[in-house]
């Protein structure tokens, strides 16, 4: 190529623009164009060959149930671990609605993500199996948190019965007087 010709752009591999004028001997020759595979179409002049496995422009896809060129036909994927999204509702309930659940979410959910890590492939579900066991151990936590706060609170009534008149009479007794 002269110094006063533009730079030639991909796919074209005569080197030259789409406009320009065809030069003379000092035009490459283009390289041997690959035979089309089957149920390929052949390339349009100065269209550039598909990489193997690629589609070619134009070309029809697959039908249903086929594989695109370079996919391998896999099977179907593997079922759902069954206690999986058992896990993640009983994580969520656990969460939000009744604490005493997410115990049980940690320790199913413990159960199912051993049992999807000991057999890859047997069983589909880990994100759920797990997020449900996160939940568990959430709730758990809160659970108790809440069981240690309503102890203190308990111990706080007593105490504050206990240092209060030695009277039998607790008509003036209130959750205010207790902590005063």
């Amino acid at each position: 190529m002269s110094e006063n010709q533009p730079p030639s752009y991909p796919g074209d591999p005569s080197g030259q623009q789409p406009n320009d004028p065809p030069q003379g001997p000092e035009q490459p020759t283009p390289p041997a164009q690959q035979q089309p595979y089957p149920g390929q179409q052949q390339p349009y002049p100065g269209q550039q060959q598909p990489y193997p496995g690629q589609q070619p422009y134009g070309a029809q896809p697959p039908g249903p149930g086929q594989p695109y060129a370079g996919q391998q036909q896999w099977g179907a994927p593997p079922p759902k671990h069954p206690k999986a999204t058992l896990v993640l509702i009983l994580g969520i309930l656990g969460l939000i609605v009744c604490s005493v659940l997410a115990p049980f979410a940690w320790v199913m959910g413990n159960r199912a993500v051993a049992e999807i890590d000991a057999n890859p492939g047997v069983y589909d579900g880990r994100g759920e199996a797990q997020a449900g066991r996160i939940l568990g151990i959430i709730g758990t936590v809160l659970l108790i948190l809440g069981i240690v706060a309503f102890a203190f609170f308990i111990v706080l009534v007593i105490a504050g019965v206990a240092s209060s008149d030695t009277s039998s009479d607790y008509s003036e007794l209130s959750l205010i007087s207790l902590f005063a």
